[in-house]
C-alpha cells in the first residue's frame, strides 16, 4: 500500500530508492561471519529491485532473492552492477508462501511488516527452523507505535513481541528507532522499527 492507503505504484517506488546502498542490518551480519572459504547462502525476502541481494552476490554468495512483485525480479536480474558470476536464484512469490532451503543468513530489509498478522507466525518459524547452526536473521519489524500500524495486511509488534520472537537465537544486534520522518516517496511519516541481527546457535 502507498501512504495515502492506495495500491502501491512499485516502479515510481524502485525509482525514488534506486542506487541506495545496502541495508546496514545486512552489513552487520556479513561482517560477523568473517572470513570463509565455503561459499555460503543467502536468502533474501521481499528482496525488492536487489540493493542487499547485488551485495552479497559482490562478496561471493549465492542468493535466492523472493518477491511478490515481478518488476522487482526483472529489475534484479536486469541491473547493471550484477556480477556476471553471480549465483542468483530470483523468484516472484509471496515469502509467506515462499519455500526455500537451509541457508547461511536470511535477510529482509524493512519487508517482513509486510505480512499479514494472521500468517506472520507461520512465516517467522520457518525463518528461524531455516537458518542452519550459525547462521544469522538480519532485517526490520515495526513497532505497535509505528504511524502504520493497525493497517491491514501488515504486522506490528511491541518490544516484548519483537523479544520473544528472538527467544531462541542469540541477539547480536538490537536497535529499537523512533523517528518522524519521510517515506521513500517523500510522505511524512512516524517511524517505529527494530533493526534486528540475530544467530541460530
Amino acid at each position: 500500500m502507498t501512504d495515502d492507503g492506495k495500491p502501491r505504484d512499485w516502479a515510481e517506488y524502485y525509482a525514488a530508492t534506486a542506487d541506495r546502498p545496502p541495508r546496514r542490518t545486512l552489513l552487520e551480519a556479513i561482517a560477523r561471519f568473517g572470513a570463509s572459504d565455503r561459499p555460503r547462502f543467502a536468502v533474501d525476502l521481499g528482496s525488492g529491485d536487489g540493493r542487499d541481494a547485488i551485495e552479497l552476490l559482490r562478496r561471493g554468495w549465492s542468493v535466492l532473492a523472493i518477491d511478490a512483485e515481478p518488476a522487482a525480479i526483472e529489475r534484479l536480474r536486469r541491473r547493471p552492477d550484477l556480477p556476471p558470476d553471480a549465483r542468483l536464484e530470483a523468484r516472484s512469490e509471496r515469502f509467506e508462501d515462499a519455500v526455500w532451503p537451509a541457508a547461511d543468513l536470511v535477510n529482509s530489509s524493512f519487508a517482513l511488516p509486510l505480512c499479514p498478522r494472521d500468517r506472520f507466525p507461520g512465516l517467522w518459524s520457518r525463518i528461524v527452523a531455516s537458518l542452519k547452526p550459525g547462521g544469522r536473521f538480519a532485517g526490520q519489524l515495526y513497532g505497535d507505535r509505528d504511524g502504520w500500524a493497525g493497517r491491514p495486511g501488515m504486522t506490528h509488534v511491541t518490544r516484548e513481541e519483537a523479544e520473544r520472537l528472538l527467544a531462541d537465537l542469540e541477539v547480536e544486534l538490537f536497535e529499537e528507532e523512533e523517528t518522524d520522518s519521510v517515506t521513500p516517496r517523500g510522505k511524512p511519516k512516524h517511524w517505529h522499527i527494530f533493526h534486528i541481527v540475530a544467530r541460530r546457535r
